[in-house]
C-alpha cells in the first residue's frame, strides 16, 4: 500500500477533522430530560380535569357500590333462608351481579375514553411547551426519562415544563 498520499497536508487535516469533529460536536450538544407523563399530570389543567372526571362518574360508581352492598346482603340472607326464598334470592343476586358487571364495564370504558381524550389534548400542548422550552434554553435535544438510563438532575426540565404549561394554559 502506498502511503505517499498521507504525507500531503490537506489529507492530514481531513483525517484529523474526521477523528476530532464528532468529539467536538458531542461536547457541544445540549440535552434536556423530561418526565413527560409526570410533567403533564402535574399541570393545573390535568388536575382540574381529573377532578371533573371523578365528579362526573361518581354517581355511576355509587350505583355500582350500592349493587355490591345489595349482593352482600343477599348472600347473608341466603344463609338463613328456606329453599324457596333461597332460589328467589339467588336469581335476584345473579341479576344484580350481571347489572353490576355491565355497569362496571361501561364505566371503565367511558372513563378510559374521556381520560384518553383529555390526555391527548394535553400531550399536544405539552409537546409544544417542551419545544418552546428547548428553544429558550438552547437545547439541541430533549429525551423522555423513560428512555434514559442515567442523567444528571440539572438536565431535568420537567418542573419547568409543568410551570410553563400552567402559565400558558390556565384551566377554565
Amino acid at each position: 500500500m502506498d502511503f505517499t498520499l498521507i504525507k500531503k497536508p490537506f489529507l492530514w487535516a481531513a483525517v484529523a477533522a474526521a477523528v476530532l469533529l464528532p468529539a467536538q460536536l458531542a461536547a457541544q450538544l445540549k440535552v434536556g430530560v423530561v418526565n413527560f407523563q409526570q410533567a403533564l399530570l402535574a399541570t393545573a389543567e390535568m388536575q382540574k380535569e381529573a377532578g371533573k372526571l371523578e365528579a362526573k362518574f361518581a354517581p355511576r360508581q355509587d350505583q355500582i357500590e350500592k349493587l355490591s352492598t345489595e349482593l352482600e346482603e343477599i348472600q347473608k340472607r341466603m344463609q338463613t333462608a328456606d329453599e324457596a326464598e333461597a332460589q328467589k334470592l339467588q336469581l335476584d343476586g345473579q341479576r344484580k351481579q350481571r347489572d353490576a358487571q355491565r355497569l362496571s364495564e361501561d364505566l371503565q370504558s367511558d372513563v378510559e375514553f374521556e381520560r384518553n381524550t383529555i390526555l391527548q389534548g394535553g400531550s399536544r400542548k405539552m409537546r409544544d411547551i417542551i419545544q418552546q422550552l428547548a428553544v429558550e434554553k438552547g437545547l439541541d435535544m430533549v429525551v423522555d426519562v423513560s428512555s434514559t438510563i442515567y442523567f444528571k438532575d440539572a438536565l431535568d426540565v420537567s418542573k419547568e415544563a409543568t410551570a410553563k404549561y400552567d402559565a400558558s394554559y390556565q384551566p377554565k
